[in-house]
């Protein structure tokens, strides 16, 4: 299974897109701005679509890449999320307001896009050529939220985005519990915004620390660090290695702590 990251910012600046992985050709997760950098083709390509929740930066790009190529496809495409998401982008975005209500055009019938509703718990199995099964992971967020837990269908160990989230006792229950390849968590702003981090529900070093203090011991998978906002990602970058080298018990680092980029390929 391959993980394209089309986008890991918390925000847009100069080679900043935001939040977008592209599994195989054809499951998005999430549709920030990273998802432009597609070609029509590959984004033709895409049959679903999960949403880890309404805000902008997740879900910016999505309008405009169902107005790229709907023509091109033969079918709707899928976009799955909680409820209260599938609210959200109905109310707000596809209102004949903001953007064009794709899920009645050209007809209620055929439209160009459908909306399918799950919950937190739920597992899916979506995909063409190669399906995918799909867990719905717990998030905490200032808006309903989730991650995902995501897989081949056939078997094998899980990649996981943590979506946006603050501290989440629930989601490292069963993450614990899942075959971990690698664990893509949120750290949206450095320990000197501390407070604007809680009161925005995101991570920042010292609250990542806490939350990766979870994870079973003498359990290491690669960690991948995503959601920095541009302004601060120097700053968390330095903060979270420092933290990561403060005391180990074997002289070496406490997690396998990696910095996602866009553009990136991760194979699970």
């Amino acid at each position: 299974m391959l993980v394209r990251v089309l986008g890991c910012s918390g925000a847009i600046a100069k080679d900043c897109r935001t939040t977008a992985f592209l599994i195989d050709s054809d499951l998005l997760v999430d549709a920030g701005t990273g998802l432009g950098d597609l070609s029509l083709d590959e984004m033709a390509a895409i049959d679903d679509v999960v949403l880890t929740h309404s805000h902008l930066d997740h879900i910016a790009a999505l309008p405009l890449m169902l107005d790229a190529v709907a023509s091109r496809r033969t079918r709707p495409l899928r976009v799955h999320a909680l409820r209260a998401t599938i609210d959200a982008l109905r109310t707000h975005v596809f209102n004949n307001i903001i953007w064009p209500d794709f899920a009645s055009i050209p007809t209620r019938e055929a439209p160009f896009v459908s909306f399918h509703e799950f919950a937190i718990g739920q597992t899916l199995q979506l995909g063409g050529r190669v399906a995918k099964h799909i867990e719905v992971l717990p998030a905490f967020h200032t808006v309903p939220a989730c991650g995902f837990a995501i897989r081949p269908a056939h078997g094998g160990p899980h990649w996981i985005f943590s979506g946006d989230t603050e501290r989440n006792a629930d989601f490292w229950k069963r993450v614990n519990q899942i075959d971990v390849a690698a664990l893509v968590i949120e750290t949206a702003f450095s320990n000197r915004e501390q407070q604007l981090a809680h009161r925005s529900l995101h991570l920042s070093p010292t609250t990542l620390a806490e939350e990766l203090s979870h994870i079973d011991p003498g359990t290491r998978y690669p960690v991948y660090i995503t959601h920095t906002k541009p302004a601060e990602t120097a700053e968390i970058m330095c903060q979270i290695a420092q933290l990561n080298t403060a005391a180990p018990p074997d002289g070496g680092t406490r997690w396998d702590i990696r910095w996602l980029e866009t553009g990136g390929r991760l194979y699970i």
